[in-house]
């Protein structure tokens, strides 16, 4: 039975579990959670996930939730194309900008995404300019190391990779939207601003499998 994936169009953490798929390779069964429809608070889905939250996993009798923790699961199923490095040196620097991500960047970028698209923008823009400047700077560090070097940990592609593509590429959503023009973010234009994450995210969208993953209604509001 192939593994079954419960993802949300837009969602950064379903996003990266799909990323994780493809580049793997592995066979799934989509299952799109409609949030609009209010599904992921239907009584089939909490039996799978209490919180109400996507990604989950369903392998089998076995049901996983939380992203970093499925693609753990995918990495020791599925070793190769190795995501979460092969020598102790490479595991720990992958682990280093994994944690970097979701304890500064992802926090960060949070607070300019959710406003903008739920609303909130005028109460809270001095918060919001506030996070521009860190993510900024966040940003002007993950730049200077893509200069670098190909990949976030070094020269190979991995799940600190995999992990916040889907957060950058939420986070120029936002920048783009009406709502956030007052703001003056200096996320744009992002690819004389940053131009190493810029190419780093055409590596991306080069992938096979890419559009399988691209949320779907990003694409019909295209």
């Amino acid at each position: 039975m192939a593994i079954e994936v419960f993802w949300g169009s837009g969602s950064p953490f379903a996003w990266r579990v799909l990323l994780m798929l493809e580049i793997k390779r592995v066979g799934y069964e989509s299952r799109l959670i409609e949030f609009s429809k209010q599904q992921h608070k239907a009584p089939e889905f909490l039996a799978l996930n209490p919180r109400g939250k996507v990604p989950v996993m369903r392998d089998g009798d076995y049901v996983l939730s939380e992203s970093l923790a499925i693609m753990a699961y995918l990495e020791r199923q599925f070793p190769e194309p190795a995501l979460f490095g092969r020598s102790a040196e490479e595991t720990g620097r992958i682990w280093k900008s994994l944690s970097d991500g979701f304890s500064y960047v992802e926090p960060l970028m949070a607070r300019i995404i959710g406003p903008v698209f739920f609303g909130g923008v005028a109460e809270k823009a001095d918060d919001i300019r506030a996070a521009a400047d860190g993510v900024r700077t966040e940003l002007g560090t993950l730049n200077g190391t893509l200069g670098r070097q190909p990949w976030l940990a070094g020269g190979a592609m991995s799940a600190a990779d995999i992990a916040l593509y889907p957060w950058v590429e939420l986070l120029l959503r936002a920048a783009g939207r009406e709502a956030a023009a007052p703001l003056d973010l200096g996320l744009l234009p992002f690819d004389s601003r940053f131009p190493a994450l810029q190419a780093w995210r055409g590596k991306f969208r080069a992938l096979p499998g890419y559009d399988r993953t691209y949320p779907p209604h990003w694409r019909a509001a295209a």
